[in-house]
């Protein structure tokens, strides 16, 4: 089964063109790992600082190499001093069947 979530985090006034930088070049290196299935980022259109992404990946397992990239956690790092909360909200998703 596919895993599937929602990445959301706000970019701190002032860092959004930094972050979205940061984020895309972040995405282009998760869209080439094996497993990924999606990785899109968005804006909310009335809140443009507000950052949400679509991830998916083949299954948990695929999931955890993404979670142990060696580019994950420099980003992360990077990351957190952009943005108003302490780490990205993750959601995870089930399907509805």
């Amino acid at each position: 089964m596919n895993k599937t979530l929602l990445a959301e985090f706000t970019a701190r006034e002032g860092a959004q063109d930094e972050v979205a930088r940061m984020i895309l070049d972040y995405a282009r290196k998760v869209r080439e790992e094996e497993g990924n299935l999606a990785f899109e980022v968005y804006t909310k259109t009335s809140h443009p600082r507000a950052f949400w992404i679509f991830e998916a990946y083949r299954d948990e397992d695929a999931f955890q190499a993404h979670l142990k990239a060696p580019y994950g956690g420099p980003f992360n790092t990077a990351l957190a001093p952009l943005i108003e909360e302490d780490a990205s909200v993750l959601t995870f998703l089930d399907p509805v069947t």
